[in-house]
């Protein structure tokens, strides 16, 4: 295996600390860039020592000249409360996170490959959502800013792709989990950890009936590196997600009992232009990749659990005014 330079924008971020990982275990050298609003650098603070790894302070919305070989875009806020805070910084770092990426891949001649979502989808009517299905999104929803941003996104990878010939990949991540969450982030998953280990109420948006498909980290990872790794003649999007269904109030339940609490249910109205439904139709990862989940949520969660049982939740910065 040949040697790379990669950079991973959003790199000390949840999935991104996990990605970096991979890479310079593989013994890349891997260029971490990451402004720091969401993340922590304690994410990163294991690689820091290493020969193969540099880290560097930089918001993508503003321009980078490296020379790099591969680069994974990472960077934007992904939970509705960090992205919701500064909606027109969300939507600046889709698209001109995206221009400045495609721009460096343009010039060196890197492949680079986006991280998407499944929010494109936004409150889907097709169930499971394949990657045909064009969406069902508001745009001048107070979810946009994130829904809109990452479909401008794509709209940009696909233009240089066809315009310029750059080499590109595009997933589309589904609800993803496990150690490094910020525990304020605002997700379903940090949310009911954080308050069934300390004996709070759990907090329901809605009726608990809505569902979504939890896929731990590490299978993710997994599924990012085979698309960045597999046949150029495939591009992309495709979905990476567990198609494994779970009503919120059965992830509060399981938390609830891995965690050993006795926190009791609060059902609260739900916000705007939330999904009722998020399943993803992953036969073009099993087809292209021979990808497919492997971690069930039982055992994700404890996983997950541990971690935050092993941290100071007063380490972390204290979450937006939109909680």
């Amino acid at each position: 295996m040949s040697i790379k330079r990669i950079l991973v924008t959003g790199g000390a971020g949840f999935v991104g600390s996990h990605l970096c990982d991979r890479l310079c275990a593989q013994g890349h050298d891997v260029i971490c860039l990451d402004n720091f609003f969401t993340s922590q650098k304690s994410n990163v603070e294991h690689l820091l020592p290493r020969r193969n790894f540099e880290l560097i302070r930089h918001d993508v919305t503003h321009p980078l000249w490296l020379e790099v070989d591969e680069i994974y875009n990472l960077a934007c806020p992904a939970a509705p409360g960090h992205y919701q805070y500064n909606p027109i910084k969300t939507m600046k770092t889709s698209v001109m996170g995206a221009i400045n990426v495609l721009g460096m891949a343009k010039r060196c001649n890197a492949k680079v490959l986006q991280a998407s979502t499944s929010e494109v989808y936004g409150d889907p009517d097709i169930h499971p959502q394949p990657e045909t299905y064009r969406g069902n999104v508001n745009p001048i929803g107070p979810r946009a800013c994130y829904d809109e941003g990452k479909r401008c996104a794509e709209t940009l990878f696909f233009d240089y792709h066809r315009s310029n010939r750059v080499n590109i990949r595009v997933v589309r991540i589904f609800n993803t989990y496990g150690p490094r969450m910020h525990p304020f982030d605002g997700r379903v998953v940090s949310n009911f950890i954080r308050q069934a280990l300390a004996g709070e109420d759990i907090t329901i948006f809605g009726d608990g009936s809505q569902t979504r498909s939890f896929c731990y980290v590490d299978d993710l990872v997994e599924g990012i590196m085979r698309m960045m790794n597999g046949p150029d003649d495939f591009v992309g999007p495709v979905n990476l997600g567990n198609e494994g269904e779970f009503t919120i109030k059965q992830l509060a339940e399981e938390a609830i009992r891995l965690c050993g609490s006795k926190s009791k249910l609060v059902y609260r109205d739900l916000p705007a232009d939330d999904p009722k439904q998020r399943q993803p139709d992953i036969t073009l990862a099993r087809k292209h990749l021979e990808w497919e989940p492997t971690i069930p949520l039982s055992e994700g969660l404890a996983k997950t659990i541990e971690w935050f049982q092993s941290i100071n939740l007063a380490d972390f910065r204290a979450p937006t005014p939109n909680y």
